[in-house]
């Protein structure tokens, strides 16, 4: 073997240990260091040996195969190897997803439940199925047949809304006619006549009340005097009778004691007079006050009687 030769089977030769220990120290070395595991769906959804499997969003493992399982070949197995000590329990659940819009898909698994038994190697993953474009685009079907049921549905009782509203319409049309209209100025013109045959009354009323708080007030000051003469009469009494016998002092006090709860009562009935003076003209006046609050009512009914029905008033008619 020439000089050359033997230098280019060395070159060749230290190549490839390079590349092995490359290989060695870029990809890791899954049959030492992962653990496999699998799970069973209806549908791949795309998913192929290589894709990434994601543990709670990080990626944990790849996909090793898919296949139809040999046992239920309506189920798809898809095999995979995780990190040795990735934390899968039985509240993790195995789904197809993606990162992103534009990415492959992948196999997610969650987190499950702090408290929840892990899953030794081997064994399977629950799954969860995804929906696919065919169901989704069957269940807007659905709904899209529903919401024309829907409208159809509306436009039925807006029709019967529309027939009501109008029968309302003619019904208040009817309410507001002419003989109704009639019938309303003839109440308005009773109630009228009833005021003004009352209102004489009213006035002699409220007349006869302020004369009857004078007369009182003057019957209070002549008792007053009254009162105080039966007092001075008492004690003359007194004085006279004071060596009467027992019999006819003891009807004297009672006496003095009966005039003297008249006194009280005079000044009570006195004081209550006084006091209830103002009310008596209060009273005079809220009836002066309702009795010209009824003639504006009257003349308003009668220059409108259209708004004991409606709010508004209605539109002038158009000269034709």
């Amino acid at each position: 073997m020439t000089t050359e030769a033997k230098v280019g089977t060395f070159v060749l030769l230290c190549a490839s240990i390079l590349a092995a220990t490359l290989v060695a120290l870029i990809t890791p070395q899954l049959r030492s260091g992962s653990v496999p595991y699998h799970t069973y769906l209806r549908y791949a959804g795309g998913l192929a040996p290589g894709a990434d499997v994601l543990f709670g969003g990080i990626v944990a493992g790849r996909i090793t195969g898919v296949r139809p399982a040999t046992s239920d070949p309506t189920r798809i197995e898809i095999s995979i190897e995780l990190k040795r000590g990735t934390p899968v329990n039985d509240k993790s659940v195995a789904k197809i997803g993606s990162v992103g819009l534009m990415s492959e898909p992948a196999l997610l698994i969650s987190t499950g439940s702090n408290g929840a038994a892990q899953i030794t190697p081997g064994n399977a993953i629950p799954s969860q199925e995804a929906a696919t474009l065919d169901e989704i685009a069957g269940k807007l079907a659905v709904v899209a047949d529903n919401a024309n049921t829907l409208i159809t549905q509306v436009q039925g009782e807006l029709r019967d809304i529309g027939g009501d509203a109008r029968k309302l319409l003619a019904n208040l049309n009817s309410v507001t006619g002419p003989s109704n209209q009639q019938r309303v100025e003839r109440t308005l013109d009773e109630v009228n006549g009833l005021l003004a045959d009352e209102r004489p009354k009213m006035n002699r009323i409220s007349d006869q009340l302020l004369t009857l708080s004078q007369h009182a007030d003057e019957v209070t000051r002549k008792i007053g005097p009254l009162v105080d003469h039966t007092d001075a009469t008492v004690q003359n009494v007194n004085g006279a009778v004071g060596d009467l016998r027992e019999p006819l002092r003891a009807d004297v006090v009672e006496l003095e004691t009966t005039l003297r709860e008249a006194k009280d009562v005079l000044a009570s009935i006195q004081v209550l007079m006084r006091a209830n003076d103002y009310k008596i003209d209060d009273t005079v006046e809220n009836l002066r006050i309702t009795t010209e609050n009824l003639n504006e009512l009257t003349d308003s009914l009668k220059q409108r009687p259209w708004s004991l029905i409606r709010i508004k008033q209605p539109k002038d008619r158009q000269v034709p």
